[in-house]
């Protein structure tokens, strides 16, 4: 990763390693992997999203390598790892696992957690022999699992055939993006994250995305645009948590409420209001809390038990009960873990399960 690929301090600045190794893929593409924190803690595994690199989870490997092992690698072709001719969902599938390999003893759990393709990384991932005895628990940021093109909200059209084609070129594009300007910010802005990120979020970002060498992102765009990842989905059966901007135009939110409908394991929805696609960057403390809370619970607690309420649910439900409010932040989690678990009790489809039927419909 060049210099310019990111910003040298602040937040966003990427913290230095503890070690850095290589894991060796499937077809022997050679991944570059960081090692962050104790030896010894609770290991959290980032798998970062399209024309990104570990540069991306800066704001999360920094508060939580305090007190966590955090492992974070380079999709084939991004940052540090060399490019490959492979590129499909069964090699990004072969690469997490490849990592898994690496850094995680046998039998030894961790939280992963993926953004955007890292997502689909871990639903490709799914029902591997490696992902099933590493993963303890999921986290999903800002992806989907199939339809990208068509319910990308990049082009101000009417959903249609035209804003697909027309979307399918932009996002396809291989023309160079070129410095990192204010121009080239204020399109990068407008397309992935939200209208209110601050200058120095949307720098790093553009810092990230504008050093992808443009021959890997039109490789990659191509396998995003035919991508189909259901039956992954309803391969996910740990723990899995979802989390996602209301105002991202990449993957909008029908996306996250699909998969709320098809995880056989969903432990709650996080929408952030005003947040676009760029959710560990733009919203770094909520997403790292998520994390936080999930290992607590799937890696070095217990797991809730099938059809139980966790704690902080419950908290909440009393919360209201006794005419107290529901902090700021939670609502939209709590209504949506909530309403998983009243659509468990009671066998009956909440309105989540019912979008994503109507998305299989359609």
């Amino acid at each position: 990763m060049s210099p310019a690929a990111s910003v040298t301090s602040g937040p966003y600045a990427p913290p230095v390693p503890s070690r850095t190794l290589t894991a060796v893929s499937a077809d022997g593409a050679r991944l570059h992997v960081e090692v962050h924190g104790p030896e010894h803690a609770p290991p959290v595994v980032l798998a970062h999203g399209w024309t990104c690199s570990t540069a991306f989870w800066a704001a999360q490997i920094r508060d939580l390598a305090t007190d966590h092992r955090v492992i974070a690698y380079d999709q084939r072709g991004h940052g540090r790892s060399p490019a490959s001719p492979a590129c499909t969902t069964r090699a990004l599938a072969d690469d997490l696992e490849a990592v898994l390999a690496q850094t995680l003893a046998p039998g030894k759990k961790a939280l992963l957690v993926g953004h955007s393709m890292g997502g689909m990384t871990v639903m490709a991932a799914a029902g591997r022999p490696r992902f099933q005895e590493h993963a303890a628990a999921v986290l999903l940021c800002s992806t989907g699992s199939s339809r990208l093109v068509a319910e990308a909200l990049v082009v101000p059209l009417r959903a249609g055939r035209v804003r697909t084609w027309v979307t399918g070129r932009v996002l396809g594009s291989r023309a160079p993006l070129g410095p990192v300007t204010p121009v080239a910010k204020s399109i990068l802005k407008y397309a992935t994250m939200g209208a209110g990120s601050a200058p120095h979020m949307v720098e790093a970002c553009a810092r990230i995305v504008h050093a992808c060498p443009r021959a890997v992102r039109h490789a990659w765009s191509a396998v995003l645009s035919a991508l189909d990842l259901d039956h992954g989905v309803r391969q996910l059966s740990v723990p899995t948590a979802v989390v996602q901007g209301s105002d991202d135009r990449l993957t909008p939110p029908v996306h996250a409420r699909a998969l709320v409908a098809a995880l056989p394991h969903c432990v709650g929805l996080t929408e952030l209001p005003g947040v676009g696609h760029m959710t560990p960057v733009e919203a770094p403390e909520p997403v790292t809390a998520r994390i936080r809370e999930l290992v607590g619970a799937y890696v070095t607690g217990a797991a809730p038990g099938p059809g139980s309420v966790p704690a902080q649910n419950r908290r909440n439900r009393q919360n209201r009960q006794d005419g107290q409010g529901v902090p700021v932040g939670q609502a939209e989690q709590t209504e949506e873990t909530e309403e998983i678990e009243e659509t468990e009790e009671t066998g009956q489809a909440g309105p989540a399960e019912r979008v994503g039927r109507m998305k299989e419909g359609a």
